[in-house]
């Protein structure tokens, strides 16, 4: 801060000297237009090559899919079972897996309670896991 003597009988005037400031703010200015640039590269990324195939992949045959139609047919991956079998079926299917995942997809004309009964049948027979399916294959 600058002092002023001059004036009234040689009172002290506060003057302040913006000099300063401006040279330091003109030297962030060029700091920054130097440093921004090289702040800019572009990093190069090599990413493999897509092949696009028209064929679905192979739909794994050890999974059992259970559908329940709107008319109250049950089907075991593509083979129908009556309702009354279906206890004794499912115990059968699912002891010959491994890792007992069972999907059950309902048509939208379905019954919901009987839906809910090949669940149930289907995790009295041993299944761990019971997925829904919500969406039709493409």
């Amino acid at each position: 801060m600058a002092i002023d003597l001059g004036g009234k009988q040689g009172q002290i005037r506060p003057v302040m000297n913006v000099t300063p400031l401006v040279d330091v703010v003109l030297v962030l200015l060029i700091i920054f237009m130097v440093v921004t640039p090289l702040m800019m590269k572009k990093l190069t990324v090599h990413l493999p090559e897509t092949v696009k195939t028209d064929t679905p992949p192979p739909v794994d045959q050890t999974q059992l899919l259970l559908r329940v139609e709107a008319d109250g047919r049950i089907f075991a991956n593509a083979t129908e079972i009556p309702l009354d079998q279906l206890d004794a079926t499912l115990a059968r299917m699912v002891a010959a897996r491994a890792d007992r995942p069972v999907f059950v997809d309902a048509a939208d004309g379905a019954k919901y309670g009987l839906a809910v009964h090949v669940m149930d049948a289907a995790r009295g027979a041993g299944a761990t896991t019971v997925g829904i399916l919500t969406e039709k294959a493409k």
